[in-house]
């Protein structure tokens, strides 16, 4: 076993760890950000849900190791010869859960919603790095720590329960509010060095800042209801049903508007009919009525007026998204948008804007056609 242990001291891996301890905790972070990026796909299945269970069961119980290990709390030889690469434990699971929730919110269209997201991950990452004490900083480990238990709950219990709603999302934020600060008081409580790094209640504030910012950007719709996701909102010139595939024909933009599938401008022929197309992810038996609601813009009153609202129903579990469409004819030239919404109309998945341009003159440019 002594001779295990002196290999395993003297490892090539750990050897330049150590070597390179300034930049170990960012690659460690990146490390777990790629390792998810490369194995992860849908919120509802097994392997996922295995993973991000793993990783916050792991996650929370370093975090509470390497807060009472200097503390003489543990006997184990084990334990107190790794002590020093609990840190970068921590990294690697915030890296692994971070990247987890880019994937699965970046199934949205919308990049206004998720914008919000991709924002504070890079915060927390910028953050971790130039902080002196970096993760070993109880205030930036336990605020980082809420965040990332926060928006795990709110991915999980709605795949577990099969329903998706504000309810359920508060509810998840206050299992999440309660989990973390039983962890920091447990942690707190026991140990002396604690006691003395941080005041209870700052950090009590912090969390609950925290907590109030995330509610805020839900109520305000800036973080999209995940895990149910848009993955396509696209205005089209027709739909065609062929064979189990939605054959989706429309304006192509510039290849560097990598951020919509259409082009903006809609060039309408009157009679004609214009269509937006929409798949929704939805995990698997999670039922929702979804509202397709036109609205247009009045140059007078420089208001959005709602012009109708067409639904239907999605039932989650389809891979590519539970398809559907809407179409409207006779419609006003100016801009529009359809709000992608649920039948409360609590939540909304996206939004899909284009302009419609009335001209004789004008052909519809670089059309495609797409099956989905």
């Amino acid at each position: 076993m002594k001779k295990l242990w002196s290999r395993y001291k003297n490892s090539a891996i750990l050897l330049y760890i150590k070597r390179h301890e300034k930049y170990a905790p960012i690659i460690f972070f990146i490390g777990g950000f790629i390792f998810d990026t490369l194995t992860l796909g849908r919120i509802d299945r097994l392997y996922d849900l295995i993973v991000l269970s793993t990783h916050m069961t792991l996650l929370t119980i370093t975090i509470y190791l390497f807060n009472l290990v200097d503390e003489g709390k543990f006997k184990s030889a084990f334990i107190e010869h790794n002590k020093d690469y609990f840190p970068l434990v921590i990294q690697f699971f915030f890296g692994g859960l971070s990247s987890a929730y880019v994937i699965y919110f970046s199934r949205s269209v919308s990049l206004s919603k998720t914008a919000s997201f991709f924002v504070i991950l890079l915060v927390l990452l910028f953050a971790n790095e130039f902080l002196k004490k970096r993760i070993s900083n109880k205030y930036l480990q336990f605020s980082v720590y809420f965040f990332i238990n926060f928006i795990f709950f709110t991915f999980m219990i709605p795949v577990f329960i099969k329903e998706m709603n504000t309810f359920v999302f508060i509810i998840s934020g206050l299992i999440s509010l309660a989990w973390t600060l039983t962890l920091i008081l447990v942690i707190y409580y026991k140990s002396p060095s604690t006691q003395i790094e941080i005041k209870l209640t700052k950090i009590v504030g912090i969390i609950l800042t925290i907590y109030i910012l995330i509610n805020t950007f839900y109520i305000l719709k800036i973080i999209p209801p995940v895990p149910l996701a848009l993955e396509h909102g696209i205005v089209a010139h027709d739909i065609k049903l062929d064979g189990n595939k939605y054959v989706v024909t429309h304006e192509r933009d510039n290849n560097f508007v990598f951020w919509r599938d259409h082009r903006i401008e809609f060039i309408y022929k009157p009679n004609d009919k214009v269509y937006i197309f929409t798949s929704i992810f939805a995990p698997t038996d999670l039922k929702k009525s979804i509202i397709h609601r036109w609205k247009w813009y009045n140059p007078e009153t420089e208001l959005w007026e709602i012009v109708e609202d067409i639904g239907f129903d999605i039932t989650g579990g389809r891979d590519d998204g539970f398809r559907g469409y809407t179409y409207k004819s006779n419609v006003k030239t100016g801009q529009w948008k359809i709000d992608v919404i649920t039948e409360d109309e609590e939540l909304v998945l996206g939004i899909v804007d284009f302009e419609i341009v009335i001209n004789p003159n004008l052909k519809p440019k670089r059309l495609v056609k797409r099956k989905f």
